[in-house]
C-alpha cells in the first residue's frame, strides 16, 4: 500500500489541488481509509484527532463523483450526491473550506449549512444546486422541512464525530436524516473514540462495513507530552502563567467546563496583559468564527473554550492545550488534548487538578489505560503581573497599575452604580428629621398623634339617627 499521494491514482484535477496544498505523505488512516472508500465499501474508521480523517474521506468521494461533473448552470443537473453531517458550526465550516479547496479545480459544488445565521444566503445557494452538501444536523431538517434540500439522489453519507453527535443529542435528528436518504447508498463513519452507542448506530445503518483502526481507540496521541499539576481554584491562573513563561509558549487552547467559567477566565487573563479570546455556546456565530480566526492568524495568544472547540478543529501549530477544569467526561479529555501535537507534531496538554477532582482523574485514567502522576509546581509568591514583551501586548495598551478585577468596564454592569465608569449619583435631598437621634418620650406624654383638645362628650344616640323633630299637639291627651 502506498504513502505517497503523487501515487494515488487521483484525477488529475484532484492531484494539483493536492500537490498545492502541499501533501506528501499521507497519515495512516489517509492510507488504509482511501483506496478502500474508492471501492465503495462502507467504512468504519477510528483514528486519533489531527490525523487527517478529513482528506481521508472527502478525496475518494470527489474521486467517485467526478462521473457527475458538468457545466450546466441547471439546479436539477447538479442534485445532492454526498452529505456530510458534523456536530458543531465550527467543524462544519472548516470541513466545507478543505472540500472547497480539493474541489476548486472541478466542476463539482459544495455547500455548508449549519445554524446561528440566517437561513435565506444558504436557502439561495441550495438552490443553485450542489453535489457535496456538509451540514450540522438540526439546520439541515430545517432545510428539509423548508424544501430547499431534497436528498433523494445522495450516494454517500459521512457521520464524521459521530460520538460527539451522541453525546449533544443529535441521535433523533440523525435518524430523521437517514429516513430521507435512499437506502441504497455509501456510509462512512469516522470517529476518534468508539463507544457501545457508536457501535449500535453502526450496526443499524452500515452495511458490512470495513473497520479501520490505526490505533487503539481512545488512545492519546504519542507526541503530546501530558502533565496533571496540583492547583487550588485560586491558584490555577497563576500555573498557567508559569507553565507559558517557562516553555516560551506563544499560543495555547485554554479548556473549562463552563460558559460563564470562560468568559471570566477570558477577562482575567486579559486584564493581565494577555491577548485573549472567549469561544463558547453563548457566543453568536460570527463572535465565534471572529475569534477562531483571530486564533489561526495569531492576533489571539490564548483560545479561552468549552467543549465546543474540543472536536475536530485543525488550527496548526498550536504548541500547547491546558485543562483549566478536568472535564466531567473522560473522552472529551482525548479530545482536548488532540487540539495540540497534530500531523506529527509535538505538543504539550497541562491539566491543572483541584482536590475535588480524583474522581474525574480516576476516569481518565481508565479510559486511556495509563497511570497519570498529579505533580506540584513551585509558584512565585511574587503576584502575577502584565504579560512580558512576547505576548506581543503594545506597551501603552498594558494596565499601568494593577487594578481590582471589578474595575474592568466589561464587568460594569455587575458592578454597583457608583462603581461604573463616568457615572456620579446625583446629590440626595436629605430631611433633616431623620438624621436626628433617637429621643425617649416620658412614659405620662401622650402619643403625638392624639388631639390636645378634649372631645365633646360622646352621645348614646348614634350621629346617623336623626332625632324625631318636635310639632305642636293639637290636642293634648287625657289623664
Amino acid at each position: 500500500m502506498t504513502d505517497s499521494f503523487s501515487n494515488l491514482s487521483l484525477a488529475p484535477t484532484l492531484a494539483r489541488a493536492v500537490a498545492e496544498m502541499g501533501y506528501e505523505s499521507m497519515t495512516p488512516i489517509q492510507a488504509q481509509a482511501i483506496p478502500v472508500v474508492l471501492t465503495g465499501q462502507d467504512v468504519m474508521g477510528a483514528a486519533q484527532t489531527g490525523t487527517g480523517k478529513t482528506a481521508a474521506f472527502s478525496l475518494p468521494l470527489l474521486q467517485r463523483l467526478l462521473k457527475h461533473e458538468n457545466p450546466s448552470t441547471s439546479p436539477a443537473r447538479h442534485p445532492v450526491r454526498a452529505l456530510v453531517l458534523l456536530p458543531t458550526r465550527e467543524l462544519a465550516d472548516q470541513v466545507a473550506q478543505q472540500i472547497k479547496l480539493y474541489a476548486k479545480y472541478t466542476q463539482l459544488r459544495s455547500a455548508v449549512v449549519f445554524g446561528g445565521m440566517d437561513m435565506k444566503p444558504q436557502t439561495l445557494e441550495l438552490k443553485k444546486g450542489v453535489e457535496v452538501l456538509v451540514a450540522t444536523p438540526g439546520r439541515l431538517l430545517d432545510h428539509i422541512e423548508a424544501k430547499n434540500a431534497v436528498l433523494n439522489q445522495v450516494e454517500y453519507v459521512v457521520l464524521d464525530e459521530a460520538d460527539r453527535m451522541l453525546d449533544i443529542g443529535f441521535l433523533p435528528d440523525l435518524q430523521r436524516i437517514l429516513s430521507f436518504l435512499p437506502k441504497q447508498r455509501t456510509t462512512l463513519l469516522f470517529s476518534a473514540t468508539f463507544s457501545p452507542e457508536i457501535k449500535r448506530l453502526a450496526n443499524s445503518y452500515l452495511q458490512n462495513p470495513i473497520t479501520i483502526e490505526v490505533a487503539r481507540p481512545n488512545e492519546t496521541a504519542s507526541t503530546v507530552e501530558q502533565r496533571f499539576y496540583a492547583a487550588q481554584d485560586d491558584d490555577k491562573r497563576r500555573v498557567i502563567r508559569k507553565v507559558l513563561d517557562d516553555r516560551g509558549i506563544k499560543q495555547a487552547f485554554i479548556f473549562v467546563n463552563s460558559k460563564l467559567g470562560c468568559g471570566r477566565l477570558a477577562r482575567s487573563l486579559e486584564r493581565e496583559g494577555l491577548r485573549t479570546a472567549a469561544l463558547h455556546g453563548d457566543k453568536s456565530q460570527d463572535e465565534r468564527l471572529k475569534a477562531l480566526e483571530a486564533f489561526k492568524q495569531g492576533e489571539v495568544d490564548l483560545l479561552v473554550c468549552t467543549d465546543v472547540a474540543a472536536r475536530g478543529l485543525d488550527i496548526k501549530d498550536v504548541p500547547a492545550v491546558f485543562n483549566f477544569d478536568v472535564p466531567f467526561n473522560a473522552e472529551d479529555y482525548v479530545h482536548r488534548i488532540g487540539r495540540t501535537g497534530r500531523a506529527g507534531a509535538s505538543g504539550l496538554a497541562v491539566t491543572l487538578v483541584s482536590p475535588s477532582d480524583s474522581r474525574l482523574v480516576g476516569d481518565i485514567e481508565k479510559l486511556i489505560k495509563k497511570k497519570l502522576e498529579v505533580e506540584t509546581l513551585q509558584l512565585d509568591t511574587r503576584p502575577a503581573g502584565p504579560a512580558p514583551e512576547k505576548w506581543g501586548a503594545r506597551a501603552e495598551d498594558r494596565p499601568r497599575s494593577r487594578r481590582r478585577e471589578d474595575d474592568d468596564p466589561r464587568d460594569a454592569l455587575d458592578a454597583p452604580r457608583e462603581r461604573r465608569g463616568g457615572f456620579r449619583p446625583a446629590p440626595v435631598n436629605r430631611d433633616p428629621f431623620f438624621e436626628k437621634p433617637y429621643e425617649a418620650q416620658a412614659q405620662d406624654a401622650s402619643p403625638t398623634w392624639e388631639p390636645t383638645t378634649p372631645r365633646p362628650a360622646r352621645s348614646s344616640i348614634s350621629a346617623n339617627i336623626k332625632p324625631k323633630r318636635k310639632v305642636a299637639a293639637l290636642f293634648k291627651s287625657g289623664d
